[in-house]
């Protein structure tokens, strides 16, 4: 993040005061009348530059239209509303530099806006690629211009608030990782039937009273001479409960190792958007401040809801993966799977081995890396938020 003085002169404009100097002394030292007034001319001229920039940054307000949310890695557009209240003067030539939130981003976001006439509005785009997960605040930026000659550069600063929820990175996903989370009872040939549903024919029972009348089985109830109802199966897919272990050892915080959780993060994330893509119910168990546990269900809503908690956990440096473990046993209901994604090796007893299965992912295996692709602009040394970084 670069922040620009409020003054300050180009590499041009230095040359030109060189030049405008040389012809001083050169006036001084002929008593040349010709050189005097050139001297004086540019002069002029450096003066005319630095009266006009600060004309043209007067009376500017910036804000930001920024999309509802963005992933790691993947480009993204801010577009900045540049309004000119001047009454008669246009704007030419003006940048907007981000100050707050810079760090969110691989590069300072930046727009330039080439004209603005007095009393309007110009929209200028400026396409930016997160580096870390989180909620950033974008408040403090730069306006700055070189207008009209480049000799002299001034910049100010205002104050806009705005904040951007960055969601994990998100990769590609293979088939067999879906295929490996289901539960037993998945829908399709593997299907255990379940009586009470509206899909399929299950069977016949006894008809009750107040039961819908609808399914009456009336060619039965003919032959036999007792009333009886048809009874449909219930199909529904399996359901994954993703358990996200992000403890670090406060004795052994490296930067690899928030690497690796930083990966298990986005490994959690992918599974959870290819999942729900997909059709499949997707719950998620972590520490945020206090064990998260968000049931199964489907929608871009639930989606969205998975993503932000997974956006912004935070450092987890009291609650190993035993604890994570333990906590799980108490929301693990029939026909769901459970998925641990953790950096560290998982050793289960023999009665929690019995209890249930457990699909374990981890960020720093051979299969995990060939099963999750991450765009190549992706640091994972780089993606937790600025307060959990470690130099």
């Amino acid at each position: 993040m670069r922040k620009k003085p409020s003054l300050d002169f180009s590499v041009t404009g230095l040359v030109y005061c060189s030049m405008m100097m040389f012809m001083g002394l050169a006036a001084i030292n002929s008593q040349a009348n010709l050189l005097f007034g050139v001297f004086g001319l540019m002069i002029g001229i450096l003066l005319v530059s630095g009266v006009i920039s600060r004309m043209v940054l007067r009376k500017l307000t910036v804000s930001r239209v920024l999309p509802e949310h963005a992933v790691v890695g993947q480009p993204m557009t801010i577009s900045y509303h540049i309004t000119n209240r001047k009454r008669f003067w246009p704007s030419l030539s003006v940048t907007v530099a981000e100050l707050d939130g810079a760090e969110a981003f691989v590069k300072q976001p930046q727009a330039y806006m080439l004209h603005a006439a007095a009393q309007m509005t110009a929209i200028v785009p400026a396409e930016v690629i997160p580096k870390r997960r989180g909620l950033h605040q974008l408040d403090r930026h730069q306006i700055i211009t070189s207008f009209p000659f480049g000799f002299i550069k001034r910049a100010m600063e205002r104050g806009y608030k705005d904040s951007l929820l960055v969601y994990p990175a998100i990769g590609r996903v293979d088939p067999k990782v879906i295929q490996m989370c289901r539960s037993a009872e998945t829908s399709g040939a593997m299907m255990r039937p379940r009586p009470g549903g509206t899909d399929e024919f299950y069977g016949v029972k006894e008809y009750r009273a107040g039961e819908n009348p609808r399914w009456i089985y009336w060619r039965r109830s003919a032959r036999t001479g007792t009333l009886v109802s048809r009874e449909m199966t219930h199909v529904s897919p399996p359901r994954i409960l993703l358990m996200v272990d992000t403890w670090i050892d406060p004795a052994q915080r490296t930067r690899q190792v928030h690497a690796d959780v930083e990966r298990a993060i986005a490994i959690a994330a992918s599974l959870a958007s290819e999942a729900l893509e997909q059709g499949l119910p997707v719950g998620l168990l972590a520490w945020s401040g206090g064990w998260v546990h968000i049931p199964p269900n489907r929608g871009k809503r639930h989606r969205r809801d998975l993503l932000t908690v997974l956006a912004r956990l935070p450092l987890n440096t009291t609650h190993p993966q035993r604890s994570l473990i333990d906590q799980s046993f108490r929301h693990l209901k029939s026909g769901t799977t459970a998925v641990l994604v953790s950096r560290q090796s998982v050793n289960l007893t023999l009665g929690e081995s019995v209890r249930g299965g457990l699909v374990v992912l981890s960020p720093d295996g051979p299969m995990s890396q060939r099963w999750f692709k991450f765009e190549r602009t992706v640091d994972f040394t780089r993606c937790m938020p600025a307060e959990q970084q470690v130099e």
